[in-house]
């Protein structure tokens, strides 16, 4: 795999997710359905004002592309950016149900069925192919989530809601082409906007009051929200889906490391086998791009 620009940028998204707890689970005391409604306006907002009166140059360019598309190239976009709006909407809710409800080993989980889900689902519907290397990269990591699920069996269909939403989301965003791909994300963060806002009235709880909580939704808005999701559909310009899910495995791996170091959440040595051959994995997965690298570099 030739190193580029834009598997440093899908690598560091997925750094950048890894903290996400850190900013979460302080959030714990509050429902899991106000988080979402607070988190997903307040990056509404941020997006439709930059979108609108920071890049009008690039949303007037984009517009114009848009309409000259041929039709069915511009039904495509459309669904696939409205449907990647619903996807988002589903996986925020879940996983900070999962996190602030049931663990944070147990939203890291869904996280590790993810990539498998999405270099399958890429394989069959993008037509992605994989080498020898990389599907022995596809069975250590099935093999791990074997080993995790025999005390987690509850959480497992959880996880698997969690993982399949934001699986989708990567190989239907794969496919979305032919528009900016902030302007991309703006419409889809705008759309769950809009699919949340008749929910708010009734199944919101009481206006939060505290500067803490405006803080933190800030922070997850901007830090672990806009910024990494941009970084993932930029890089998928360059990377494909399935080398994407692979290094999603990134940002458990440092979620186990949180809950273990910070949180103190109890770990057993299953937990540590399985979490291992999830490392050794991604380094299989990649082997071309590691490998092959410092091979050239001994030539």
């Amino acid at each position: 795999m030739k190193f580029s620009k834009y598997y440093l940028i899908a690598f560091l998204s997925f750094v950048i997710w890894g903290f996400f707890s850190l900013a979460l689970k302080p959030l714990h005391d509050y429902p899991s359905l106000d988080i979402l409604f607070y988190r997903v306006f307040m990056c509404a907002v941020i997006m439709a004002v930059i979108s609108l009166f920071v890049r009008v140059k690039v949303l007037k360019e984009n517009v114009k592309k848009f309409k000259e598309m041929p039709a069915a190239q511009r039904k495509q976009v459309a669904l696939l950016t409205l449907a990647g709006g619903m996807l988002l909407t589903a996986n925020w809710f879940f996983f900070i149900y999962v996190m602030n409800h049931i663990s944070v080993k147990a939203a890291s989980f869904a996280y590790l069925v993810c990539p498998i889900m999405t270099t399958v689902i890429a394989y069959f519907v993008l037509d992605e192919k994989l080498s020898k290397w990389q599907w022995t990269a596809v069975l250590m990591s099935v093999v791990s989530c074997m080993l995790l699920s025999f005390n987690n069996i509850a959480d497992i269909a959880y996880s698997l809601i969690v993982a399949a939403s934001y699986a989708f989301y990567l190989v239907s965003q794969r496919k979305n082409a032919g528009l900016d791909k902030f302007l991309v994300l703006t419409v889809q963060i705008l759309f769950s906007a809009l699919i949340l806002l008749p929910f708010y009235p009734k199944y919101s709880a009481a206006l939060p009051s505290e500067f803490s909580f405006y803080a933190l939704i800030s922070l997850i808005a901007i830090v672990f929200t806009i910024l990494p999701l941009f970084m993932n559909l930029y890089a998928l310009q360059g990377v494909t889906s399935s080398t994407m899910g692979i290094l999603l495995y990134i940002n458990p791996l440092m979620n186990f490391a949180i809950a273990l170091l910070y949180f103190n959440e109890q770990i057993n040595s299953i937990q540590i086998i399985a979490y291992s051959l999830i490392l050794i994995s991604i380094v299989v997965f990649n082997e071309r791009f590691i490998f092959g690298r410092r091979r050239a570099a001994l030539i």
